[in-house]
């Protein structure tokens, strides 16, 4: 504990610090100034943040050359990705020791820029946005998983909301839609999951979320009726073609996962493939966002997202990026 004086002497030699306490900055920086009048000169202090900018983390910092973002991802002993975070001080060499400690515990580093939502999740944003957009539209909570798995996701947006936790979901898609992505968050309804956090309908945790989660692992998981009840209102019966509805969700992930790289959040299309597989679990026989649009054509792809760009809004306009690459014929791979 910090009454007692002997944990001081375990960080007075130490090379690296890696923190994770709950995400709060107040919380983060006295932690950082803490440890730092007790590390040598030349140790490197890393935060587990999953959002809180790695820059106003530095700010407390004496030595904000040393710091560095490690955003580990959950559950932390079966996820193999690990964000390496450098804010535009971190020493080259600091953000190397990251990437070198990372790999000796197993997991597979992606260096990002520092960015709300880092890669994965400012990538998600926009997928959680869409799936709310979808609901509206009315596909089922039940059919928009399967059409997902179908298309090779390891589980469903509706099944992954309950699992991290509505709470969570909510959280990350709400912080986003507050951050710079513009248009890119728009076209859902934040206002549902509200709802549902209000309600104490978290997901898995509360045994109530979109689903009805009974206790065991055998245990079957059903429609909440009462979810359903909320959601009936809202919705619009469009009867979307599976195809749509897949392309619409996987759509909006892909463009945001190219307007990072168009605005240099990654440093090449190989580690954003590798990054959205091992974080989120992207369909990896499809070889990750970027190895997808190779497969389905530039042209293609950006001939369809400006389709529904001009059917459904803004939100679906593509990167720059990709549409001179679809005018110059090129592909990322």
């Amino acid at each position: 504990s910090d009454d007692d004086a002997s944990w001081k002497k375990h960080f007075e030699g130490v090379d690296m610090v890696i923190e994770a306490v709950f995400e709060d900055l107040d919380l983060k920086h006295k932690v950082i100034q803490e440890i730092e009048e007790v590390l040598p000169e030349h140790a490197i202090f890393a935060s587990n943040t999953s959002a809180l900018p790695i820059r106003d983390l530095a700010k407390a910092s004496k030595r904000p050359q040393n710091l560095v973002g490690m955003h580990y991802f959950s559950p932390v002993p079966q996820m193999p990705l690990l964000e390496i975070i450098t804010h535009e001080g971190t020493d080259p060499a600091v953000a190397a020791a990251a990437v070198d400690v990372g790999t000796r515990q197993g997991k597979t580093c992606v260096v990002v820029k520092d960015v709300p939502g880092f890669y994965v999740n400012r990538c998600l944003g926009p997928f959680l946005i869409e799936t709310s957009a979808l609901i509206k539209d009315g596909v089922g909570l039940e059919q928009m998983d399967k059409l997902m798995i179908k298309w090779g996701m390891p589980v469903g947006p509706i099944t992954l909301a309950d699992e991290v936790g509505v709470d969570v979901a909510g959280h990350v898609a709400t912080f986003l839609s507050g951050a710079d992505l513009g248009v890119r968050m728009e076209g859902g309804d934040l206002s549902l999951m509200q709802s549902f956090i209000e309600n104490e309908w978290l997901g898995k945790k509360t045994g109530k979320g979109f689903f009805l989660h009974g206790k065991g692992k055998k245990a079957k998981k059903t429609v909440n009726p009462d979810a359903l009840k909320l959601i009936e209102p809202m919705v619009t019966d469009k009867k979307l073609a599976d195809d749509e509805v897949q392309m619409r969700l996987m759509g909006r992930f892909i463009n945001e996962a190219i307007f990072c790289l168009q605005d240099g959040v990654i440093d090449d299309a190989v580690s954003g493939d590798i990054a959205a597989i091992f974080g989120i679990g992207f369909a990896p026989f499809r070889g990750g966002p970027f190895r997808f649009v190779d497969n389905y054509g530039v042209q293609n792809y950006a001939d369809l997202m400006n389709k529904y760009a001009d059917q459904y809004g803004e939100q679906f306009r593509p990167p720059q990026l990709l549409m001179d690459m679809a005018a110059q014929g090129k592909t990322f791979h």
